[in-house]
């Protein structure tokens, strides 16, 4: 054998920057190589973010039952039986969980915070191979009506105690965060007094952003901190450009695209995309949904003001799903500059604003939008086992995806990182 023997992934050129090599040397006890050596090589992980909301599973990894006792949840929630039932199809997918540290559900009685029940869904995924973010350490919306009570001159000294509570409470489980959500409106939102609103008009926005990003900075250095908004408009950017010169560090930029009103489209999503690109930092797409069902009228305002008594899912609507889906999840993959994604809303079971966005039905299948997905995760951007032999020189190089890999030799399983745009090299000693 003079060749090296090469286990490769299908790449498509628009994804050549997701990918990397990794060339194993295999030698024997004495340091020769191990030309004709058995491998197999598995991938076990994308280095790319794919995630959902975990909101159905808090419940399920509570050992909870579904009666009317649980906190209320105002972005929904399946039912435990749902919860079970998905379950699997989630975590076939899925790496990252979003959970929800709403301050007036978490907090709804001051000084008696959710800690242990959020934290044990939190090491529900952890356990289970997920990193986890908590949403959000800061936002105008579902703030706790206690905090009206609160002098206003003593609101932020509360504010900066909750965000360094919850990164303090959750440091060993949560190390990515929405430090701030929405705070283009948070100033001017006037559908719903509170005090974290009349706080960000006192403020200022950029002197808001700061608050919340270096209080958790403060707290956690080591933390990823997320500014998070679905105004997707100059004024976001202009913010961005606000903050990064006022000399505040952001880690990430979350962009919402919740498509209850009809798909962008390529060209729309790629136009978003490189405006937010420019200030060069990852871009993480934290809140997408598609419908499988009749789509929100366009002349709606404000996406919670649509209500109506049923919102069914269709099978017309569930292939239109699955094929914005597919090329809704290209076209973010394919940009460099984004990071990750989260599907918010696992099952329409509970789902937000009652709309039929989930990946599976109420009843817990799977609908064709769930299967465009897996097929691209774990099918078209996915490494299937290889099982290789040794060159002359002990070696096998894995082409693939950036993420984690085993390579079992002589019934050792060894774990591997591919990164993005390096070549990585490795060496195993048999005994």
């Amino acid at each position: 054998m003079t060749a090296t023997h090469v286990a490769r992934t299908p790449v498509d050129a628009g994804l050549a920057h997701r990918t990397g090599r990794l060339t194993v040397t295999v030698r024997r006890p004495d340091g020769s190589p191990a030309a004709g050596q058995d491998l197999v090589v598995r991938q076990t992980r994308h280095a790319f973010a794919f995630g959902s909301t975990g909101f159905d599973f808090v419940p399920l990894a509570n050992d909870e039952d579904d009666d009317e006792t649980r906190p209320p949840r105002w972005f929904g929630g399946a039912s435990v039986s749902t919860a079970r039932a998905v379950a699997g199809l989630w975590f076939d997918v899925f790496t990252t969980a979003t959970l929800p540290l709403y301050w007036a559900e978490y907090e709804a009685e001051h000084g008696r915070p959710d800690t242990a029940r959020l934290h044990a869904a939190a090491r529900w995924f952890v356990d289970r191979g997920c990193t986890v973010k908590g949403h959000p350490l800061l936002w105008h919306t579902l703030t706790p009506p206690w905090l009206r009570e609160v002098p206003p001159e003593a609101v932020d000294d509360v504010v900066r105690a909750r965000i360094r509570r919850e990164v303090h409470d959750f440091g060993d489980v949560v190390r990515t965060w929405d430090a701030i959500n929405e705070a283009v409106i948070m100033p001017v939102y006037d559908r719903q007094p509170n005090a974290v609103t009349d706080l960000a008009a006192r403020l200022g926005r950029v002197e808001t952003v700061r608050l919340a990003f270096e209080t958790a900075r403060e707290a956690d250095p080591d933390l990823t901190l997320v500014l998070n908004d679905f105004n997707l408009s100059p004024a976001y950017e202009h913010l961005v450009e606000d903050c990064l010169a006022a000399g505040i560090r952001i880690d990430a930029l979350g962009l919402q695209s919740h498509m209850h009103q009809g798909y962008w489209g390529e060209e729309r999503t790629l136009e978003v995309l490189d405006r937010f690109a420019r200030f060069g930092l990852p871009l993480h797409l934290t809140e997408t949904t598609l419908l499988s069902g009749d789509l929100m009228p366009p002349d709606v305002a404000d996406l919670n003001d649509y209500v109506v008594p049923s919102w069914p899912t269709t099978p017309e609507g569930e292939q239109r799903q699955a094929d914005e889906l597919h090329r809704h999840y290209r076209t973010l993959v394919r940009h460099p500059a984004v990071q990750g994604i989260t599907y918010w809303g696992f099952t329409d079971d509970g789902a937000w604003l009652g709309a039929p966005s989930g990946l599976t039905r109420a009843d817990g299948s799977p609908k064709p939008a769930y299967d465009a997905l897996h097929d691209l995760v774990k099918g078209e951007w996915w490494l299937a086992p290889q099982h290789v032999v040794a060159s002359d020189t002990g070696q096998v190089v894995v082409d693939g995806f950036a993420g984690d890999y085993v390579v079992e030799v002589a019934g050792t399983a060894l774990p591997m990182t591919v990164t993005a745009g390096t070549d990585t090299a490795a060496s195993v000693q048999l005994a």
